[in-house]
């Protein structure tokens, strides 16, 4: 179990989270009016100890539920749950943070970020999502290092409006399902879809478009018991030889929850968004009257003007921010600043002060003087010296120069 001790006045240890700690952690839910909390801590207490067992050696659903707490005294302060967004585990995901609303004035907070920042070594770099209007979040988060990326605009669609949408037929001759064997076409999609920062920062590869059998597993069971379907497809282009449109919604088959789209198009191919709005239309209509919620970013105009036109619902906007590795090799080169080599090694200090010479790996070299060498003191002419000669010539100096 890894503990760490805070610095702060009010000590407190940071430590993995454990099944005693839900009700807790119910209590932190209920005071940030977090929507999810009951289904969530639910299916928590009914797989922690499968997700408990996942996690002691290394698999594809190891870092499922990965969390921290805060604790003093045996009180839970905060809880900071985390997870790898892409395959290689080059960044990771801020899921959300939790802080005791009596005790957020001691730093816990900071605290946790920096745990996960020292702990997790191989994240290269930090992503997260936070609304736009939790003014103390945000701080708390540009504090350790937190720059935005993009702004992001979720939209519902609502059952109405699909109902309508799925009038008109889809214009999609080359809709295909998704496989593994279309994971390098996917991956060009993704990459050409997104600014370069964007691209740096997500880091995803070819293997991030493929599914495991341990991962399929594990997200068909989640379907079953979520009772929700997940239907994906994408476009392609012959003539180019590339995939031009993506889509995955996942559809709710009880109508307990909205149906959530996924949509990737090529900058090229904007004219795709209403004939891809349609198709999910229509499979949204083999369910109950459901809405369907979809995300925008500030770097989609074309998107945005589509939904805007159509009548879609804003929702929510959100800050797309990021912290990368640079934050922390600065902060441990500030901490090591005013820490000079003489006090790490004393004893390795030279006896006497070195004398500064020119050394030579080729062997001494013998420089031959100027025929008329003049003295810097008197400005006396001295005749060039023979070389040949083993003894040296006397100069015949004046008699009062004596």
């Amino acid at each position: 179990m890894n503990l760490f001790l805070s610095q702060n006045q009010n000590q407190f240890n940071i430590r993995q989270f454990q099944y005693r700690d839900l009700e807790a952690i119910e209590q932190l839910y209920r005071q940030a009016d977090f929507i999810a909390s009951a289904q969530e801590l639910e299916q928590l207490r009914r797989w922690y100890g499968l997700l408990k067992f996942l996690s002691w050696f290394p698999n594809p659903c190891q870092n499922l539920f990965n969390a921290y707490i805060a604790e003093q005294f045996g009180q839970v302060l905060g809880m900071i749950k985390v997870s790898p967004f892409n395959t290689t585990r080059s960044t990771w995901r801020i899921d959300r943070i939790f802080v005791d609303q009596l005790n957020n004035q001691s730093g816990i907070g900071s605290q946790l970020l920096r745990y996960c920042f020292e702990t997790l070594w191989e994240a290269r770099t930090w992503l997260l999502e936070v609304n736009v209007n939790d003014s103390s979040l945000m701080a708390l988060y540009r504090q350790n290092g937190f720059q935005p990326l993009a702004q992001m605009t979720y939209w519902v669609v609502e059952p109405e409006l699909l109902q309508t949408l799925a009038t008109s037929q889809p214009d999609l001759p080359n809709l295909l399902p998704v496989s593994n064997a279309d994971a390098q076409l996917l991956y060009q999609l993704d990459t050409v879809s997104m600014p370069p920062l964007l691209r740096q920062v997500f880091d995803r590869h070819i293997l991030d478009f493929k599914t495991s059998f341990i991962q399929a597993v594990v997200d068909a069971i989640k379907q079953w018991f979520s009772q929700t379907e997940r239907v994906s497809g994408y476009v392609f282009e012959p003539q180019r030889k590339a995939a031009i449109g993506y889509f995955q919604v996942q559809l709710s088959r009880d109508g307990s929850q909205p149906h959530v789209a996924e949509l990737t198009v090529h900058p090229a191919y904007t004219w795709l968004y209403p004939e891809l709005l349609s198709q999910m239309a229509h499979l949204a209509q083999e369910f109950g009257p459901q809405s369907l919620r979809l995300a925008s970013a500030d770097y989609q105009p074309e998107r945005e003007a589509y939904l805007e036109k159509i009548g879609a619902a804003r929702v929510e906007h959100t800050l797309l921010m990021s912290r990368s590795v640079w934050h922390k090799l600065r902060e441990s080169k500030s901490s090591l600043e005013g820490l000079q080599l003489s006090d790490v090694l004393p004893s390795w200090q030279p006896a006497h002060k070195p004398v500064p010479t020119h050394i030579s790996w080729l062997g001494p070299t013998v420089k031959h003087p100027s025929p008329v060498q003049k003295s810097a003191v008197d400005g006396i002419e001295t005749p060039e010296l023979d070389p040949k000669n083993s003894t040296q010539k006397s100069l015949d100096l004046p008699s009062d120069s004596v």
